[in-house]
C-alpha cells in the first residue's frame, strides 16, 4: 500500500474534545472520526488493527473448541422480560418499537438470545459441553459517552457462552477461557492482570476482569506484590482482613458540642482523635428500604458490597430530606445511637471499636465513648468497606498495592441463573431433566485497541506492538523526485512485502520531516529510510519505534534483520 493512495488524514493539533491519550492519538493519526457522541467511524488503519485483534481472538477461541456463530443485534423484548432483565438492565438499554408496536432492544449482551437458541437445540447430555461465540457490535446508551473508544455507545465485542452439564464442567470451561484470555492479551503485546471482580448486571457467581494497567484507567485494582501469592481484585470486589485493635474498658457516653463540624476531618481535628475512633454513618436509599451503613471514619463504604449484603438492585445515597426524616438532623450529624426505622449494617471494624465518636442525631453535637452492642444495635455485620493500598492481602497478609486499570475482558460463571428462568434443560444419563450450567466470556475488541495505545505511546504518537500494528514497516522515500531513490525504495517495499512483512511506502511529495512525524504518529513498529546515502552505500537506515534505536542495514540483509526484530517481540509476548 502506498501512503499517497491511503485515506490517512493526520492532524497536527489535538482535538479539544479528546480527553485521554488514545482518543487524542486515534483522531490525530487518522484512525477514527466521530459520527455522534460515543459513535465512531473506523478509518482504514483502525480497521486493520481491529481485524488483527479479532484474528488473535478467533484463533484462541477456536483453539479451545469454540464454535463461531452470529446472533441478531435486534432482540425481542419477550426474551428479556422472560429473564427478568427488561426492567432491571436500566436506561443503558437501547429500546425501540417496530411498526407494529412490538418492543425490541439493541443487544448490549446476548445471554437471552443464546440461551433461547440452546434450549431449542440441546436436549441431551451427549450434546454438552458447548462453547459458542460471536464477534459483533454491541450497543449501550451510556449516560456520558467519553474517552473515545473506552466508553462508547457502539463497540465491537467478542462474547462466548459455555454450556455444561454441571459445575465441574463449568470449571473446565471457565479455566479454558481464563487461559485463552491470558494468551490473547499477551499476543496483543499488553501488560495486564486478571483480577477478581463483581458480576454487575450480567449476574452469576465467580468472575474475573482482565485489566490492562495504565494511568488513564477508570478502574482501581489492588494486588499482592508477592509473585508467589497472585491475589488481585477490583476494589469493588476486593477483600482484606479487618483492622481490629484490642478492646478498651467502656466509658460512659458523653455529649460534646461540635458546632458546624460535619466532615470526618473537621470532627476528628476538633476532638483531637484518630479517624479510626470515629463511626461514620451513611444513609442509603435502596429498593429494599432505607439502610444505615456504618464504617470507620478512615474508611469509605463499598456500595457494591453493601448492595449485595442487603440484596438490593438499586442503591444511592439518601437525599438531605430523607436523612432529616430518618435521623431528625441534616447530614453530618447522623449516628447509630437511637436510630430506628432503618436497617443498620455495620462493618466488622465498627463492631470491634471501643469508646468511639459518632453523630448524635442532633445538630452541632457528637457523642463520645460510644460502644457497639451497649449503645446501639445493628441488624447485620458484614464487610462493606472499600479496600485500599496498604491493607493486608487476604491470602498471605502482605500489604496490598494499588494500580489503575482498563477493563478489556471479563469471564463469568453464570451457573443456572439464565438456564433456570428460561428453562434451558437437558436429560442426563438417567433421563432426569437438569438445568444447563452456563458461563459467559467477553472481550472488548475496540477497547483493547484503545488500551494498547494508552499503554504504548510517547510524546510523538502511538507505539504499536507489532502483532496488532496496521502495518509492521513503513518505507520512507526521502525524495520522490530522485529516480534512484524512488527505484530503491520501491525495491525495498516489494522485497519486504514479498517476504510476508506487512509494509507501506510513504511516497508522498512531502518534506522528509513531515513523513517522519507521521510515521511516529501512526506508530509503525519499524521505519526504513531510503535517501541519497542509501543509494550510494547500499545500506538503509532502520529505526525502531520503541526506543528510537537506529542502525544501518545492507539491503540484502534487511528482510532477515526485520524478521528477527518481529520474531523477538512475538516471543517476548508469548
Amino acid at each position: 500500500m502506498k501512503v499517497s493512495e491511503m485515506l490517512l488524514p493526520t492532524l497536527r493539533e489535538t482535538p479539544a474534545e479528546a480527553e485521554i491519550v488514545s482518543h487524542q492519538l486515534m483522531v490525530r493519526a487518522g484512525y477514527i472520526r466521530k459520527a455522534a457522541a460515543g459513535v465512531y467511524t473506523f478509518l482504514p488503519l483502525a480497521w486493520r488493527v481491529v481485524k488483527k485483534i479479532e484474528a488473535i481472538v478467533r484463533e484462541e477461541m477456536d483453539r479451545e473448541g469454540g464454535q463461531e456463530i452470529m446472533m441478531p443485534i435486534i432482540q425481542p423484548a419477550e426474551l428479556w422480560q422472560e429473564s427478568g432483565r427488561w426492567n432491571v438492565y436500566g436506561p443503558e438499554l437501547f429500546r425501540l418499537k417496530d411498526r407494529h408496536g412490538r418492543d425490541f432492544c439493541l443487544g448490549p449482551t446476548h445471554e437471552e438470545i443464546i440461551t433461547d437458541l440452546v434450549r431449542g437445540e440441546v436436549s441431551s447430555y451427549k450434546q454438552l459441553p458447548l462453547l459458542l461465540y460471536q464477534v459483533q457490535n454491541k450497543y449501550r446508551d451510556e449516560r456520558r459517552p467519553r474517552f473515545g473508544l473506552m466508553r462508547g455507545r457502539e463497540f465491537i465485542m467478542k462474547d462466548l457462552y459455555s454450556f455444561d452439564r454441571d459445575e465441574e464442567g463449568l470449571e473446565v470451561s471457565y479455566r479454558k477461557m481464563y487461559n485463552a484470555y491470558s494468551r490473547i492479551f499477551k499476543r496483543c503485546g499488553l501488560k495486564f492482570r486478571p483480577v477478581e471482580a463483581d458480576s454487575g448486571a450480567i449476574g452469576g457467581n465467580d468472575t474475573h476482569e482482565f485489566m490492562v494497567l495504565a494511568d488513564s484507567g477508570e478502574a482501581l485494582v489492588v494486588y499482592c506484590p508477592k509473585d508467589s501469592c497472585g491475589y488481585a481484585a477490583n476494589v469493588e470486589r476486593a477483600d482484606s482482613p479487618p483492622d481490629i485493635n484490642g478492646r478498651e474498658e467502656a466509658r460512659p457516653v458523653e455529649s460534646m458540642d461540635t458546632p458546624g463540624m460535619r466532615t470526618v476531618d473537621e470532627v476528628t481535628s476538633f476532638l483531637k482523635i484518630s479517624p479510626k475512633k470515629l463511626i461514620k454513618t451513611l444513609i442509603y436509599s435502596t429498593d429494599r428500604g432505607m439502610v444505615a451503613a456504618l464504617v470507620r471514619g478512615d474508611r469509605d463504604v463499598n456500595e457494591i458490597k453493601l448492595m449485595k449484603v442487603v440484596s438490593a438492585i438499586n442503591i444511592e445515597l439518601a437525599s438531605p430530606e430523607e436523612v432529616l426524616e430518618i435521623t431528625g438532623v441534616q447530614p453530618g450529624f447522623a449516628g447509630p445511637v437511637g436510630l430506628s426505622g432503618v436497617m443498620v449494617v455495620a462493618d466488622p471494624e465498627v463492631e470491634a471499636i471501643s469508646n468511639a465518636v459518632s453523630g448524635s442525631n442532633k445538630k452541632d453535637t457528637h457523642l463520645v465513648n460510644v460502644n457497639p452492642g451497649r449503645d446501639f444495635r445493628f441488624d447485620r455485620v458484614a464487610d462493606i468497606r472499600m479496600v485500599r493500598a496498604g491493607d493486608h492481602c487476604p491470602q498471605c497478609g502482605a500489604a496490598l498495592v494499588e494500580a489503575k486499570g482498563i477493563e478489556v475482558g471479563q469471564v463469568f460463571k453464570l451457573g443456572t441463573k439464565y438456564s433456570k428462568v428460561l428453562e434451558a434443560t437437558y436429560l442426563d444419563e438417567k433421563g432426569q431433566s437438569r438445568p444447563i450450567v452456563m458461563g459467559c466470556y467477553g472481550i472488548g475488541v475496540t477497547r483493547t485497541m484503545a488500551a494498547a495505545i494508552e499503554q504504548n505511546h510517547d510524546e510523538n504518537g502511538i507505539i504499536w506492538p507489532a502483532s496488532i500494528a496496521p502495518f509492521q514497516v513503513v518505507v520512507v522515500l526521502v525524495s520522490v523526485k530522485d529516480s534512484d531513490q524512488a527505484g530503491m525504495a520501491e525495491k525495498v517495499y516489494r522485497m519486504l512485502n514479498g517476504a510476508g512483512i506487512e509494509t507501506v511506502i510513504d511516497d508522498r511529495n512531502e518534506r522528509p520531516g513531515v513523513k517522519f512525524k507521521d510515521a511516529d504518529l501512526v506508530g509503525y513498529p519499524v521505519r526504513v529510510t531510503v535517501g541519497s546515502k542509501a543509494v550510494a552505500s547500499g545500506e538503509v537506515e532502520l529505526r525502531l519505534r520503541t526506543g528510537g534505536d537506529t542502525e544501518m542495514v545492507p539491503v540484502s540483509e534487511l528482510v532477515s534483520r526485520i524478521s528477527r526484530i518481529l520474531d523477538d517481540e512475538r516471543v517476548a509476548f508469548e
